[in-house]
């Protein structure tokens, strides 16, 4: 299923895909454990996404989202869910924004590097383009390339937190209840 939606969004008419990576150094099973949890991605994409809600399981196939965005003006509702994962290098996400009639596909590949930290790489795709983002594809891929880069940007610095409280173990010095 994967390969024949990947080749039915290179019809002409549609926008083309944005892809944006980062590297980070964090091995790659760490970082598919850690985009494999939806709620995750909350916090280093709500500069775009807000009011998250959770549905299915919290990982994997099915997991789901619900958030509300605003985007290029516009606000609406948009539904997220897993479809396609193939650990530790792959993780698809289909998007569904109900007021513009906007599907859209969230590719995260996976690649492991030879330092032991990982490429990141995100594509997002139009499945179904309403006419105004296919009228506006140049400003609407700018904005989603800016969007995601900075979501890529707060990606690394969240697992990096997330290395370094490993790293530090549990506060211990905190205050006592």
């Amino acid at each position: 299923m994967y390969q024949l939606v990947h080749q039915a969004c290179t019809i002409w008419y549609m926008p083309a895909p944005v892809t944006v990576s980062i590297t980070v150094p964090q091995p790659v099973d760490e970082v598919f454990a850690f985009l494999d949890v939806m709620a995750n991605h909350e916090p280093f994409t709500d500069h775009l996404m807000q009011d998250w809600t959770y549905s299915g399981p919290a990982t994997g196939v099915g997991a789901r989202a619900r958030v509300h965005t605003r985007a290029m003006g516009v606000s609406d509702v948009v539904d997220i869910e897993v479809v396609d994962a193939e650990a530790p290098t792959r993780i698809v996400e289909r998007n569904t924004a109900h007021k513009a009639g906007r599907v859209g596909q969230g590719t995260y590949t996976l690649a492991p590097r030879a330092d032991g930290g990982t490429e990141v790489h995100f594509e997002y795709r139009w499945i179904k383009a309403p006419l105004m983002d296919r009228i506006l594809a140049p400003a609407a891929r700018s904005f989603i390339r800016k969007a995601n880069s900075t979501a890529m940007e707060r990606l690394a610095g969240r697992l990096a937190e997330r290395a370094e409280a490993d790293r530090s173990g549990p506060d211990l010095s905190g205050d006592r209840v």
